[in-house]
C-alpha cells in the first residue's frame, strides 16, 4: 500500500560542499543581487547549509544585460573586497557568465568576450517563449572554439515538455545540462516543470547542478525543498559530480 507518510529529505542537508555553478550573486549588474549588501545577505543564507564556494554567473544578454568581461569582473571585485573586509575567508567565489543564445552571441563569442566556466564549459540558456533561432549553429561553434556548452535549466523551456525527444538529441550533440535545484518544488516554477527536473534525473540526463538564487524569496524556498528517497538518490550523484568538476 502507498504510505502517504513517505519521509520526506530536506534538500538543503544534502548541499554541503555545493560549488554553486550558476547563481545570480555578483552586485547591480543583472536581476538578481542588487546591493553589496544584498550579495552578502544571500552568501550568509548559503552558509547556513553549507555552501560557501560560487561560480558567480551574470546574465550576458544583449539589449538586456550587456555584460562584459570588464563589467563582471569589476562587480566580482567589490564583492571580493567586502568578504575580505569582514574576514568571510571560508567563502570561494569566482565568477564567468550566463550567455543568452541571441543574436549577438556569436559576436561576443568570435571577439573572445565570453566567460567560461573552470576555462573549458560555457553556461548558455534560451528565452523562455521559444527556441534561439541559431541554437544549433552557435553550439557548433562553441565546440569548434574548444568549449563545452552547458545548458541552463533545461527542464524550464516549457517548448521542450511535449517534444521530449528533443533532450537526449541534444545530449547526443554534446550539450551538457544544468538542472535547477529551485526545479524540484512546483512552489519555483510550477509542477509541470518539476515533473520534466524530476523526469530528467530519472533518465540520466542531468550533468551539473545549480542554484540560479537571484534573490532572498528564492533562497528560502531553496531551504525549504523536501524530496522523496528516489530523487534525492538520483540527485546526489549529480551533485557529487559538480563538485568534482567544479571545485
Amino acid at each position: 500500500m502507498f504510505n502517504f507518510f513517505q519521509r520526506k529529505n530536506y534538500l538543503a542537508d544534502y548541499l554541503h560542499g555545493l560549488v554553486d555553478i550558476h547563481n545570480h550573486l555578483l552586485p547591480g549588474i543583472d536581476d538578481g543581487a542588487k546591493s553589496v549588501d544584498e550579495s552578502l545577505s544571500l552568501i550568509n543564507g548559503f552558509s547556513q547549509f553549507g555552501v560557501t564556494s560560487f561560480k558567480c554567473t551574470p546574465h550576458i544578454m544583449h539589449n538586456h544585460y550587456d555584460n562584459t568581461p570588464k563589467t563582471i569582473k569589476k562587480a566580482f571585485e567589490q564583492l571580493s573586497k567586502e568578504l575580505e573586509k569582514k574576514s568571510m575567508s571560508d567563502v570561494k567565489i569566482d565568477y564567468a557568465a550566463e550567455h543568452m543564445i541571441d543574436d549577438d552571441f556569436e559576436n561576443i563569442l568570435e571577439e573572445q568576450q565570453v566567460m567560461p566556466l573552470k576555462e573549458e564549459y560555457l553556461l548558455i540558456e534560451m528565452s523562455y517563449l521559444q527556441p534561439s533561432f541559431n541554437f544549433d549553429t552557435s553550439v557548433e561553434e562553441i565546440a569548434r572554439h574548444k568549449y563545452f556548452p552547458i545548458l541552463a535549466h533545461p527542464e524550464r523551456y516549457m517548448y521542450y515538455h511535449g517534444n521530449y525527444g528533443k533532450y537526449p538529441s541534444m545530449k547526443s550533440n554534446g550539450i551538457l545540462f544544468q538542472l535547477n535545484l529551485l526545479s524540484l518544488t512546483s512552489e519555483s516554477y510550477g509542477s509541470d516543470v518539476q515533473k520534466v527536473a524530476e523526469k530528467l534525473l530519472k533518465d540520466g540526463l542531468i550533468d551539473f547542478v545549480g542554484t540560479d538564487v537571484h534573490n532572498s524569496r528564492q533562497l528560502e524556498l531553496l531551504k525549504e525543498i523536501k524530496l522523496s528517497k528516489k530523487v534525492l538518490n538520483r540527485l546526489l550523484p549529480v551533485i557529487e559530480n559538480t563538485i568534482q568538476t567544479f571545485y
